[in-house]
């Protein structure tokens, strides 16, 4: 039987491995990770065949799983890797 922390964990890997299940999202995380930095949706939109609508969605399920950062700097957003995330990421995979 399981415990409830066992429970809680398997519930966040599988949301986090969700976000990635999509292919545009899983490209723009690459990307992010790659840039070492910021970008701005116009940066993203330009690596993908994708209006700007689309990529804003997928950049909105990132943020909310905590994939990916989102700092305001009007008139846009600057989105980044969010490197503790990753890091539960990884620890939550080696434990499987």
């Amino acid at each position: 039987m399981t415990s409830a922390t066992d429970f809680d964990t398997g519930t966040r890997l599988a949301s986090l491995c969700k976000a990635l299940g999509n292919p545009v999202r899983l490209a723009i995380v690459r990307y992010l990770q790659a840039q070492n930095g910021a970008c701005t949706c116009g940066d993203i939109v330009d690596q993908l065949p994708l209006a700007q609508s689309t990529v804003s969605q997928h950049l909105k399920v990132l943020k909310e799983t905590g994939w990916i950062q989102g700092e305001v700097e009007p008139p846009r957003v600057c989105y980044c890797i969010n490197a503790e995330t990753v890091e539960e990421f990884r620890r939550l995979v080696a434990a499987l």
